[in-house]
């Protein structure tokens, strides 16, 4: 080679940075039901893990965990009607919720969700502070000159006497490419937004009937004024690692130039009023049963499909930006503030939702006797980060009307960037679908989904959560498929679930118990303390940085990898050395054997601590070690720098013990795998 050759240096990749504090969000359910698999594998384990990440990396007191049930929203009024009427509920629409929040929380405990709280939007002390802060929201909003009163058309059953809200009309989606036979008022269950008078062949849910078109006045947020500054948006958390291409290119849908797409074989109507439409292009879409006909104003599109309705043209609208309704006309609602005299109103369930997690960090810092206005230190700061976890189906709401309606809060002009004590802009985690049995699950659907809690008659949470992290979600949609609830399984076939279930169950259970029983026998119960050779310490050091880089970008399925990999490594270490120290009874072999292993167990607990809690912290137990142990300040130590490098006394381990469990119903009658 020549003299020129260059010298390579390998170069560490740098170390991602995390926030001083940190806020937590998962989704919050609907409370006129309890919780399905995909609210807890979809949302609320993903949410858990990565908040008890942080806690073990930032402390317990600068990150808070908050969810809870959604109280309004006519998913729950429709409930409680048909639960009245066809079952002859006695309890009131309160009580109704009330009870449904009792048994979501009740599930979330039992797949150890550690939420700071479950609160309720429309129950107790939550509801007193969420009111406050909707009233403030909505408030601050108008002032900064966002909101418009808007008249519209509403659906309005005759025969009923009533408006119809939400769920209580149906129909067909009439966003172009969309099949969705279930679309209510004014979104679809896959979350398209349009306007009412849109929706195709709409039905009363009360009566069967068509509805009536009736005007009605409500405040709109005006979210298409912020197609510019959304658009920046993109193209900054395009860049970020730490948010995924599935938030970004959802959101940039919604951004696109308003449009109407008609079928070819209605040309000649078009034709025959184009003049009269408001000015628009024309696009010819080859190999396409329809055209395209695109305005640059909403209001533009508007009008237009005003006159091709009136001429008995049919069309369907594309994805794009509309006003963002913040109230309605239904009584069982958070109240919306009175702004220029007109009726009470109160707040559409949507709006209120996005802004409930703020109340719920006022509530959670009253609950640990802090001040609630503390809550801006999480939320206005830059030297703290919003997390937020949702299903892919919500990113309209969170990732477009959220974003718009942050950055309204700041007086004056608006930014992606907003300065110190203003309101920061959230982090996105959206997971695709969870399927059951390769089709998209739903509570209304024809597929009923598994409820949540009826799966630990089959399987302990640790084998569940488990399973949900390494299914990957964060690239593509997964189906679920417990072998319990699949008909087409064979009986020979391994169930998934457990067999996600077996690195712990089997593997790590016999590398701990190996080696605490090592101890018991040749040194009295005592943890041999020592040096670490190093490439123990490298290969910690390795899965260490492999696992904190996958988990700031959310990639928990590659975490578990990095985890299997090394408590892999861990075991086949612990076989060998450990093996041949016993074979030739060398008791110098087997401390250094273990030595090495217990530093290896230390690694693998901690980074394990998120996913599977209640393992983990009994490992702890055992080990006699303080909860300094998880602490991320001190990743890279060894078990001696946790026992003032001494040997250490263990707890004592009694024959057949399991740190990781299998479900009873795993086990044959003498308590074997079966």
């Amino acid at each position: 080679m020549s003299e020129e050759k260059k010298e390579f240096v390998k170069h560490e990749i740098p170390r991602p940075e995390f926030p001083k504090r940190a806020i937590i969000t998962g989704g919050m359910p609907y409370g006129n039901k309890k919780l399905h698999f995909g609210h807890i594998g979809g949302v609320f384990v993903f949410a858990d893990v990565y908040a008890r990440f942080l806690r073990d990396r930032l402390g317990d007191e600068n990150v808070i965990f908050v969810s809870g049930t959604d109280c309004y929203g006519s998913p729950i009024a429709e409930s409680y009607r048909k639960l009245v009427d066809e079952q002859g509920f006695k309890g009131t629409i309160h009580d109704f919720v009330e009870e449904n929040h009792k048994a979501q929380k009740k599930t979330l405990d039992d797949y150890m969700i550690s939420l700071n709280i479950f609160g309720a939007s429309g129950l107790g002390r939550t509801a007193e502070i969420h009111n406050k802060v909707s009233d403030w929201f909505i408030r601050t909003l108008y002032k900064n000159g966002h909101l418009h009163r808007i008249s519209t058309k509403q659906f309005y059953d005759e025969k009923a006497g009533c408006f119809l809200n939400g769920r209580q009309v149906i129909g067909k989606c009439p966003v172009d490419g969309c099949q969705s036979e279930k679309a209510y008022a004014d979104e679809c269950d896959l979350g398209h937004q349009y306007m009412p008078e849109n929706l195709i062949n709409p039905k009363s849910t009360l009566t069967g009937d068509t509805p009536i078109m009736k005007d009605v006045e409500n405040w709109y947020f005006d979210l298409p004024a912020y197609n510019a500054l959304l658009k920046e948006y993109v193209a900054k958390i395009s860049k970020q690692k730490n948010v995924r291409q599935l938030v970004s290119s959802t959101v940039s849908e919604f951004l696109a130039d308003p449009v109407v797409h008609i079928k070819n074989e209605l040309l000649d109507s078009y034709n025959a009023v184009k003049d009269q439409l408001p000015e628009h292009e024309f696009i010819e879409e080859k190999k396409k049963p329809s055209f395209t006909i695109k305005f640059k104003e909403l209001d533009e599109m508007n009008k237009a499909t005003e006159i091709l309705s009136a001429n008995g043209i049919r069309y369907r609208t594309g994805k794009t930006l509309v006003p963002f309704r913040l109230t309605g006309n239904i009584e069982w609602g958070v109240p919306a503030p009175v702004l220029e005299g007109e009726d009470p109103l109160t707040i559409w369930v949507w709006p209120e939702s996005l802004w409930a997690p703020i109340s719920f960090t006022q509530a959670v810092l009253e609950n640990q006797g802090r001040d609630p206005e503390d809550w801006k230190k999480f939320w206005c700061s830059k030297d703290a980060t919003v997390y937020q976890f949702i299903g892919a189906d919500n990113i309209y709401f969170y990732g477009v009307a959220e974003m718009a309606m942050f950055m309204g809060l700041k007086e004056g002009e608006n930014t992606i960037d907003p300065p110190e004590g203003e309101m920061q802009l959230p982090i996105l985690c959206a997971n695709n679908h969870i399927l059951f049995l390769d089709k998209k699950a739903s509570s209304s659907g024809a597929i009923k989904p598994p409820m949540a809690a009826d799966l630990l008659d089959y399987y302990t949470a640790e084998q569940l959560r488990m399973h949900f992290l390494g299914l990957g979600l964060g690239q593509r949609s997964v189906s679920f498929m417990p072998k319990p609830y699949n008909p087409n399984a064979k009986p020979e076939e391994p169930d998934p679930v457990v067999k996600d279930g077996f690195l712990l169950s089997n593997v790590f259970n016999r590398i701990i118990r190996t080696c605490i029983y090592s101890a018991q026998k040749y040194f009295d119960g005592v943890m041999p303390v020592g040096e670490v050779d190093e490439q123990v310490l490298a290969d910690a050091k390795k899965a260490i940085l492999d696992y904190e880089r996958f988990m700031y970008r959310f990639e928990f399925h590659q975490a578990t990898y990095v985890l299997d990999s090394y408590i892999r490594k861990a075991s086949k270490y612990m076989a060998k050395n450990l093996g041949d120290a016993d074979k030739a009874d060398d008791n110098e072999a087997r401390r250094h054997a273990l030595i090495q292993v217990f530093h290896m167990i230390r690694t693998a607990a901690v980074l394990l601590h998120p996913m599977a809690p209640h393992g983990t912290e009994m490992i702890l137990e055992y080990l006699q070690l303080d909860k300094s142990f998880w602490s991320w300040d001190k990743i890279f130590d060894t078990i001696s720098d946790f026992t003032g490098g001494k040997d250490h006394k263990l707890k004592f381990l009694e024959p057949r013990v399991d740190f990781f469990t299998k479900h009873p119903s795993q086990l044959n009658a003498s308590g074997d795998e079966g």
